[in-house]
């Protein structure tokens, strides 16, 4: 049985890095403490995750499942990267894609229920090789962009991980708050202005 791969582990006193030296939105300047993870690091530790999967799932037909819609930028930049490699390797993946939305937080807080929105059925699943995520699949293996290491946590570590991080409510790269800072390149930390000027 295969372990789980290795993470980028960013420790709790790691000062990220000064938004001036970065492109920022600036509608956004008062909104965030720091840059957390620089984009290039994100996508290079993605082209290592799609290396990963590669090895892990290579020659074997999957579903790539993606959840909506914090996820969507991982999962087209981890796609992209497969299929460069499905191009110029030996092995290969023959690969689908299917999409879920889920919502589980209001302002910077979880909920504790995580709600379908939307979506195919997904017992279309059943009998498949699933890259991310759901209901009785042959094989499922999970791709997670961050790990938050959180008094919370149940202790389930998804398969593959980019980066493993502190307790901090972060945005960017696909991941929002009520909808906003989707549109930053950078994974950055959210300050208190942010949070009061998009509270729901």
């Amino acid at each position: 049985m295969a372990t789980c791969s290795p993470s980028v582990v960013i420790s709790d006193d790691e000062p990220g890095y000064d938004l001036d030296l970065f492109c920022i939105p600036s509608h956004y300047a008062e909104d965030l403490e720091k840059v957390f993870i620089p984009h290039g690091l994100i996508m290079d530790r993605t082209e290592r995750l799609a290396r990963d999967v590669m090895k892990e799932m290579g020659g074997r037909h999957i579903v790539a499942l993606c959840v909506l819609k914090g996820g969507y930028k991982f999962f087209a930049d981890l796609l992209d990267y497969i299929k460069v490699l499905n191009r110029n390797s030996d092995r290969s993946i023959p690969m689908t894609v299917d999409f879920i939305r889920l919502k589980s937080y209001c302002n910077d807080q979880s909920t504790g229920d995580i709600k379908v929105i939307g979506g195919d059925d997904l017992s279309t699943l059943t009998g498949k090789n699933v890259l991310i995520v759901e209901h009785n699949p042959k094989m499922v293996k999970v791709a997670s962009l961050l790990v938050k290491r959180t008094p919370r946590s149940v202790g389930y570590r998804p398969d593959f991980v980019g980066f493993e991080i502190p307790d901090k409510f972060v945005v960017g790269y696909a991941l929002d708050y009520n909808e906003y800072f989707r549109d930053l390149n950078h994974v950055c930390v959210i300050s208190e202005t942010g949070k009061a000027k998009y509270k729901a």
